[in-house]
């Protein structure tokens, strides 16, 4: 082996070592701690990494638990209670309890109840199609039906309905993680405190145009007449805009509401039906019908 081989050998080893030394110095430098418990406390989370919390992922999320002084503001939706229990236990601070919420699609317009009024020759996607125009009915508020909601899914919890071409939430899957809610152009999904036995009272729209007007471009319309307002004993309902709404934190779901909206635009679901004077079923259940 010629002394050229060797030296160039020799130099490349010392040259390596003395690299790897300054690079172990610099390390060691420049090293950032890592709780230890952010790791457990993202083995507690169900590692959807949905971003229903807000954050990112969940290795995001319990890296600002761990941070945080207290959990008042961070929540897993997905998780839960139970969930938000484990790490509380973990980083010895309080769990801050919060009622399940579902999401719900406030838009009854269906294509017998709100006509076409134009035809809609585009790709498939609501966000595309709500930046170019108002919509292809005279609603401007109501659902465009493309399913952006769906595919922003992760849980298989909502899908389309193509006989009405409305979205319909499957409850038990639901997890509140506001995907479909972001997802939505229209804002027609909201999520609403989940009450038992899945009950659920709610104003079915969300125009804000004059009665006559909302009418006319969607049967099932909220009108603005107030009689829902006038009605309710707990003053869980306010109008403004010409659009009523329910606080679900002030509903007691006495369903005075529902008996006194003239356009039925005000929707009960899961309530057992209600019974007329001559004893016969006159609740018909909303979301039966929709899955059908």
């Amino acid at each position: 082996m010629s002394a050229t081989i060797i030296y160039t050998i020799i130099s490349l080893s010392a040259t390596g070592a003395i690299s790897a030394v300054i690079l172990y110095f610099v390390a060691q430098r420049f090293k950032v701690y890592e709780d230890p418990r952010i790791d457990e406390v993202e083995d507690a989370l169900p590692a959807a990494n949905c971003g229903g919390c807000g954050y990112a992922g969940c290795r995001n999320f319990a890296e600002a638990c761990v941070k945080s002084e207290n959990l008042s503001r961070l929540f897993c939706p997905v998780g839960g209670n139970d969930t938000m229990s484990k790490v509380a236990s973990i980083l010895g601070l309080e769990a801050i309890s919060q009622d399940p919420k579902v999401a719900v699609v406030r838009c009854a317009g269906s294509y017998d109840k709100r006509p076409r009024t134009n035809l809609y020759d585009g790709p498939p996607s609501c966000i595309l199609q709500s930046s170019l125009y108002p919509g292809d009915t005279g609603c401007p508020y109501g659902c465009l039906g493309h399913g952006d909601c769906v595919n922003a899914c992760d849980f298989d919890a909502i899908h389309m309905d193509l006989r009405t071409g409305l979205p319909v939430v499957i409850d038990e899957k639901c997890t509140a993680c506001n995907a479909c809610v972001l997802a939505c152009p229209k804002h027609i999904i909201e999520l609403r405190k989940k009450n038992k036995k899945d009950r659920k009272i709610f104003v079915c729209c969300i125009n804000e145009e004059k009665g006559a007007i909302a009418k006319k471009s969607c049967e099932v319309a909220c009108i603005g007449c107030g009689k829902c307002v006038k009605v309710c004993p707990y003053e869980a309902i306010t109008l403004e805009n010409y659009l009523a709404y329910i606080d679900p934190v002030k509903c007691t779901l006495c369903r005075k509401c529902v008996e006194v909206c003239p356009t039925n635009s005000i929707h009960e679901i899961n309530f057992p039906p209600r019974k007329s004077q001559d004893g016969t079923d006159t609740t018909v259940d909303v979301e039966i019908v929709e899955n059908l």
